[in-house]
């Protein structure tokens, strides 16, 4: 049988077109490179060519598995233990940038479990977090509300701390009580703090890119996913502006465009100078690089608003 010129044309540029789609596809839509190097905002060398304070000061880490560290790559690479100490392999930039350079008094303990929600949170502030003597200033960073989005992955049906796949309806009165839930624990940590206590607070994050879709293949579709993400959001800004040693920590804006579609230029999302991934292979936990912007962001919020550095500027939440 034989195939006419124009009917071979045809084919072959059928087959580039159909190569070059495939291609486009698996480098825009399926690749998630992560890159090198540091990432995330730089931090001011000045902050740390003193010692702020010789107080006993005490940072107190609360929440789930990104304040656990979960995807790190190393133990002293979590965002926690970022702050505490520089690791020996840090990155030239932040090297001497670390709260025990600064606070000499520095005592770190990590109350954060992998895997919890916002209800576990307030049980380990209760039955862990102990009064502490006058003495002692608090450092407290967390967070909390994650999990309770994203459980259990569309397995089960939605509920409270577990709401996934949940329409906003169903998740409006979750939404009140997670209110709630966490007034009570910014109010029980303040109270264990007699000598005082700054708590940095960070918003939730959107694997999603501010698309909404499922960010693996595994996972069901969420039609009301931004909604309820949105309005846990929400919640935590308001009873971060309803007290005043309370700081907002915003990861949501700092991871967005490095989720699942970070490699779309076509995005306003897309981060031209570095259009990486930031999350681990579990889809909703930071990888290292995404630690290091996290330890960033809360540095920079704690030189921004901590009562121990004397020069701290007096800007917004």
């Amino acid at each position: 049988m034989k195939i006419s010129k124009s009917r071979l044309t045809v084919l072959c540029v059928s087959g580039v077109l159909a190569i070059t789609c495939a291609v486009f596809y698996v480098q825009y839509f399926m690749l998630r490179p992560i890159g090198s190097g540091p990432a995330g905002p730089e931090v001011a060398d000045e902050p740390f060519s003193e010692i702020w304070s010789d107080r006993k000061v005490m940072l107190v880490g609360i929440g789930d598995s990104i304040t656990a560290g979960l995807g790190a790559d190393s133990p002293d690479h979590t965002f926690f233990q970022r702050l505490v100490e520089n690791p020996s392999d840090e990155f030239p930039d932040m090297q001497g940038k670390s709260l025990s350079i600064i606070l000499p008094g520095l005592i770190a303990e990590n109350l954060a479990i992998s895997g919890s929600t916002s209800k576990d949170h307030l049980r380990v502030i209760e039955d862990r977090l102990l009064p502490h003597e006058p003495d002692v200033f608090g450092l407290v960073v967390i967070t909390s509300g994650g999990n309770d989005l994203i459980h259990s992955y569309g397995r089960r049906p939605p509920k409270e701390c577990a709401m996934y796949g949940a329409t906003l309806a169903e998740a409006e009165p979750w939404i009140a009580s997670f209110r709630i839930r966490l007034s009570d624990m910014l109010d029980k940590i303040t109270a264990s703090f007699p000598g005082g206590c700054e708590i940095y607070l960070a918003d939730i994050y959107d694997p999603t890119d501010g698309v909404g879709d499922a960010p693996s293949v595994y996972l069901p579709h969420w039609p009301d996913a931004l909604a309820i993400h949105e309005r846990y959001n929400e919640v935590i800004l308001d009873c971060i502006d309803a007290r005043p040693n309370v700081y907002h920590v915003p990861l949501h804006e700092t991871f967005m465009g490095h989720g699942s579609h970070a490699t779309q230029f076509w995005r306003s999302t897309y981060v031209t100078d570095d259009p990486n991934y930031w999350f681990y292979e579990n889809i909703e936990d930071p990888n290292d690089r995404g630690y290091d912007a996290i330890r960033r962001v809360f540095l920079n919020k704690i030189i921004d608003h901590s009562s121990l550095h004397a020069s701290a500027p007096l800007s917004a939440k």
